[in-house]
């Protein structure tokens, strides 16, 4: 792919033109790192004169700092490394589940200043849910030494409607999940970016992950429940309502009802939600202590180590994988699949080649099955680059 260039102002007037150049340079910071005048140059094709004023303009703007020196070259002002101003605005970043609420507070390059969690009684209180679970996010910001937040990113499970920002939730789903949004948006007082949370997962493995390489791919969810994001062409899809991917709901073979519209159970989601992954352990002789995600995380990632039983299962876990796989990969043909969520992390390699050697013979079109990447919560890594992607929209907006 060709790096953008910078404009010489001659098809644009030449305020337009130093707009334009000064936003490619901090997209070149924020995708780089800290860069010197002379690297700055090569980047973007401006003269020396035109870069030393840009350098100027944005340390004057406070976008930009001197953060260092070049190791390769320590002489006078070219050597100068430039950085974003990292502390310029906070944000943050929510992933709310059914049992926890999820927090981390980042800087302005993404990078973690505070988390916490808050485990979440399904059966409690909504609105003390919701209360509690907004004054964490005070907590977690004030003991961070942030003073204030710029831009809040939330993912939750559901459909995200596109044309009024709003969470339908589908199936069984508590409604205090769209309640806690609304409250973050009258009690912090800043924009609140909703998001699916299998998008920002799908954000997450392609900025930082397994598909760093790719523009087009499917990101299967596999947790407690099924999700999948369609990345094209390095757009994420919604769908008209906001539900594409919601194939919990996808009819398949080998249950024993069709899904309805308030239900997934007997779609794809009895095949391979966590519930099924435990249940389809327990039959090929392994122990199983519970039926959520962190039940089924751990009988998946023993399996190797279990012998003839756990290969078994494991085979039989990528047959059900690949029922779900294949229906996708037949609408969309994105030639990579991204197995990530609990049970897709937890089984790795081991459980990605079996999908593919089962898409394989299932389907004429060359798919690739890759394992995720992201340790810990792809869905919160995916919502502070999502929020950190809007704050620096808005702060390097020229004027702003």
């Amino acid at each position: 792919m060709t790096a953008p260039r910078a404009y010489s102002g001659r098809t644009a007037s030449p305020r337009t033109a130093r707009a334009i150049n000064d936003r490619l340079a901090l997209e070149f910071l924020q995708r780089e790192g800290p860069l010197t005048a002379t690297q700055l140059k090569g980047l973007t094709g401006l003269s020396r004169p035109s870069v030393a004023d840009l350098v100027e303009r944005l340390q004057d703007a406070g976008l930009i700092a001197v953060v260092g020196e070049s190791g390769a070259d320590r002489r006078g002002p070219n050597a100068r490394l430039y950085g974003i101003v990292a502390d310029l605005a906070h944000l943050a970043a929510v992933d709310v589940r059914t049992h926890s609420v999820a927090i981390e507070v980042a800087d302005l390059l993404g990078r973690t200043v505070g988390s916490a969690v808050l485990p979440v009684d399904p059966q409690g209180d909504p609105g003390r849910t919701v209360k509690r679970s907004v004054a964490l996010l005070e907590r977690t910001a004030h003991d961070a030494h942030v003073p204030s937040l710029h831009t809040i990113a939330v993912g939750a499970p559901g459909l995200v409607d596109p044309a009024t920002g709003e969470l339908r939730v589908t199936g069984q789903l508590p409604a205090w999940h769209s309640a806690l949004v609304a409250e973050l948006r009258r009690r912090i007082g800043v924009p609140v970016i909703l998001e699916n949370e299998v998008n920002l997962a799908a954000v997450a493995e392609q900025r930082l992950g397994a598909v760093r390489d790719k523009d087009t791919f499917v990101l299967l969810w596999l947790g407690h429940g099924v999700g999948a994001a369609m990345m094209l062409d390095g757009v994420l899809r919604r769908g008209s309502s906001g539900g594409a991917g919601e194939i919990g709901f996808l009819p398949v073979p080998g249950t024993f009802q069709l899904p309805n519209a308030t239900g997934c159970e007997g779609g794809f989601h009895t095949l391979a939600g966590s519930a099924a992954v435990c249940g389809l352990a327990r039959a090929h002789g392994m122990t199983v202590t519970g039926d959520d995600a962190a039940a089924a995380e751990a009988v998946v990632a023993r399996a190797p180590a279990e012998g003839k039983h756990g290969e078994v299962f494991l085979d039989a876990l990528a047959a059900r994988i690949a029922i779900g796989a294949a229906a996708v990969c037949a609408v969309l043909d994105p030639g990579c699949v991204v197995l990530a969520g609990e049970v897709g992390r937890a089984g790795g390699a081991a459980l990605a080649i079996r999908v593919a050697d089962r898409l394989a013979g299932m389907s004429p079109l060359r798919t690739e099955v890759r394992p995720g990447e992201i340790t810990g919560s792809a869905v919160l890594r995916g919502a502070v680059l999502t929020a950190m992607d809007a704050a620096q929209d808005a702060l390097f907006e020229p004027g702003a």
